[in-house]
């Protein structure tokens, strides 16, 4: 309940912010006539997400369990590349992000009335399906669907209120710091259903695994190896007999860091694997980010054999943006 409560809180956050800032610019711009219209391409945005999410739940029924775990183990591995996707593109465009949604609504207002649709379809809807598969993934892989997707409710609530208190003024929010925290966390939740993806894919047969011929057999008990006779294809580790799978304690470790009391070879490869590219990327970003520019001097303002010019009264503001997800402004 608290990794889908958090993930719901940063996802949602950011639509509400993305939100916020179109509904701003329309009011600063004396078009409130184009609200409706925004509002309608949101509402279409979460349709999408709720109804994919539908399709995936309902779905996954009529199929026989070898399909379900290939679907399952592949939207698991899509889930975890458009959030670390997202991850990135926010370090990268965080800087200039108002000042493209606020150039969207300028072009969408000389388009007509399914412009402004579309611009808050798009808007909202990459958040709303990215959402929806990293839920659906963590909701397959805990088991417990009524307390993950509770969290999930509960996330998307507070993220609303939050974003209507930012947009009204009534609160003020480090966002930089907020989403680099939770970035951290995604990335260990990432890695967590990369591993559970590996797993299902396993159990599918489409990668070799304990579940399949080319699981390695320990000779004296007769059953799937553990450790490091497993290599590579069996089991890693099983702590079944110290941590109850179904437990409180399994629940906690796999909700944060995507650990399973019991767990293949390939699974911790690729939870090893995912850290280690993922994490350093992720760290120098953030520092980059966070580097002061050069101060500037004289001589960069006045060339050295001609006189300044006067600024010309036409001479238009730099654009504002919004906080940077990385602490700059």
């Amino acid at each position: 309940m608290l990794a889908t409560f958090l993930i719901g809180l940063r996802e949602g956050l950011e639509a509400a912010l993305v939100v916020g800032i179109l509904v701003a610019y329309l009011s600063r711009l004396g078009r409130r006539d184009a609200l409706p219209r925004l509002w309608i391409g949101v509402g279409l945005a979460i349709a999408l997400a709720v109804g994919i999410g539908a399709v995936f739940t309902f779905g996954a029924y009529m199929l026989t369990f070898e399909a379900q775990e290939l679907i399952g183990g592949s939207l698991s591995l899509l889930a975890v590349a458009m959030v670390t996707w997202m991850i990135f593109w926010m370090q990268r465009a965080g800087r200039t992000l108002k000042a493209g949604l606020e150039g969207g609504v300028d072009r969408a207002l000389r388009g007509g009335v399914w412009a402004i649709v579309a611009i808050g379809f798009v808007s909202v809807a990459r958040e709303g399906v990215e959402t929806t598969l990293l839920l659906w993934s963590m909701v397959q892989s805990f088991g417990d669907a009524p307390l993950a997707l509770l969290g999930a409710v509960l996330g998307l609530a507070a993220a609303a209120v939050l974003g209507w208190l930012i947009a009204r003024g009534m609160l003020r929010l480090n966002l930089g710091r907020f989403f680099t925290w939770t970035g951290a966390f995604l990335i260990v939740v990432a890695a967590g259903v990369l591993a559970y993806a590996v797993h299902d894919l396993q159990e599918a047969g489409a990668l070799p695994g304990p579940f399949g011929a080319a699981a390695p057999i320990d000779t004296a008990t007769g059953v799937v190896a553990v450790g490091w006779a497993a290599f590579p294809f069996g089991w890693a580790f099983d702590l079944s007999g110290v941590i109850a799978p179904g437990g409180a304690l399994a629940a906690l470790l796999q909700a944060t860091v995507g650990f399973m009391p019991q767990m293949t070879w390939l699974q911790v490869l690729a939870w090893v694997l995912y850290v280690a590219v993922v994490v350093p990327l992720f760290v120098r970003g953030v520092r980059t980010n966070r580097r002061p520019t050069a101060p500037r001097t004289p001589t960069d303002d006045v060339a050295p054999t001609q006189t300044s010019p006067s600024p010309t009264p036409d001479a238009a503001p730099a654009a504002a943006s919004v906080p940077h997800p990385n602490g700059a402004s």
